[in-house]
């Protein structure tokens, strides 16, 4: 899922700190816009106990908005921070609704794209299952990189191969006729000196398609979703910005599509020699002015949350989050909650026990539930509602459920 930080990329993340330069597209022009202290610096990590989950390292959110490309960094991202290993716990394939969605993206590309008995790279694999489910679902074979893999853990056969490390300039003799990278763009500092390296390893090979997916920007603006704003996502893109950083670094976008509830961007795109940013026209004055209007938003969400949470806490009644992935450390993080959330429910089984970095509650399982009275259940994600609402009926709760947006 990940790229570690690398050499240039701490130097990168420097230079962003002193607005040198936009690491997509080089501007100077920056537009400061949402700041938050002490926050966790992973998200994914699982922690066997609290106090070790309290004493992670903690970074500060500066968010600011490159005027020239509509890019968003981190300003304040110090990589060093980060580390990426075998505790790093990203999989949503224990959900059937991500399950769904992610075969449902697998056989959009293949039948796209003619991708049978075809060479697969995917940069970012986490722990694997996508890879082995678009070489299975297509007949292809494939490699992923990912310093987070965990021998073992995920699938394993003949068709797939996986190494746990960054993919690199070392790595441009591995052939691949599809490109994906799911998820980790937003992991990575200078993101354009990603794209130049995968363009240069691309070289002579102009039929090659690839499939990127990351986060919404827009959608996170509109919402006031605090709670998806962390320090492990140093880069945000909107429909533009995207465009823009695959077209400056030579490949011609082929398709850009809101996805998963309109929460993902997916842009396909192939090697060009053309390249020159979109028009941005009225875009770029709209992007800044919901930046404006977002910081207002998400303080408005964060006084509002905060308050109701406490208030229930102050009220002796007890409240569980549903999901333990990023957003649950954004939310807890930014309200500054400690003991007030109870406890943090999640489907995975290897998180069961565990603690989430900065964050107090412990990671239970669903049937914990029928244990403990329960008043409010906060669904982290409005993808899931449903398939949640089916758990909790199942299993007997009958607490109120509010759902972030």
């Amino acid at each position: 899922m990940n790229q570690q930080p690398t050499t240039s990329e701490r130097a990168l993340g420097e230079a962003a700190r002193d607005r040198i330069a936009c690491p997509a597209c080089g501007g100077r022009a920056w537009k400061d816009f949402y700041e938050v202290d002490s926050v966790p610096a992973h998200a994914c990590l699982q922690m066997p106990d609290r106090e070790t989950a309290l004493a992670q390292p903690r970074g500060r959110l500066e968010l600011a908005l490159c005027l020239e490309c509509g890019f968003v960094a981190n300003t304040a991202f110090r990589p060093e921070l980060l580390d990426y290993s075998a505790q790093y716990e990203e999989t949503q394939g224990a959900s059937p609704t991500f399950g769904e969605y992610a075969r449902w993206l697998a056989g959009d590309w293949i039948e796209r794209y003619g991708l049978r008995d075809r060479r697969i790279l995917e940069i970012g694999c986490g722990k694997g299952e996508f890879l082995a489910l678009i070489c299975s679902m297509g007949n292809n074979r494939g490699i992923g990189f990912d310093p987070a893999y965990v021998a073992g853990r995920g699938p394993a056969g003949e068709r797939v191969e996986f190494r746990a490390e960054n993919y690199g300039e070392a790595h441009r003799d591995v052939a691949a006729d599809f490109v994906c990278c799911r998820h980790t763009l937003e992991h990575i500092g200078p993101v354009a000196d990603f794209l130049a390296m995968l363009r240069r390893n691309l070289e002579g090979r102009d039929d090659v398609v690839l499939g990127f997916e990351v986060p919404d920007l827009e959608r996170i603006l509109i919402e006031g979703a605090f709670w998806d704003l962390y320090y492990e996502h140093c880069s945000y893109f909107t429909m533009l910005s995207l465009e823009n950083l695959f077209r400056n670094n030579g490949f011609d976008a082929l398709r850009l599509q809101r996805v998963y509830g309109d929460q993902y961007l997916v842009i396909e795109a192939r090697p060009d020699g053309c390249g020159g940013p979109v028009d941005q026209g009225e875009e770029m004055a709209g992007l800044a002015a919901a930046v404006d209007a977002f910081a207002e938003r998400a303080a408005r969400e964060i006084r509002r949350w905060r308050a109701e949470i406490r208030s229930l806490h102050r009220r002796g009644r007890r409240a569980v989050l549903w999901g333990s992935g990023s957003k649950a450390v954004g939310f807890i993080a930014t309200l500054g909650l400690a003991d007030e959330i109870e406890a943090v429910v999640d489907i995975n089984p290897r998180k069961h026990g565990k603690y989430m970095p900065g964050c107090a509650p412990p990671i239970v399982s669903p049937e914990w539930l029928r244990r403990k009275p329960i008043d409010l259940v906060i669904v982290m994600n409005p993808v899931y509602r449903d398939e949640i609402a089916r758990e909790l009926a199942r299993l007997g709760v009958h607490a109120e459920t509010r759902v972030l947006r």
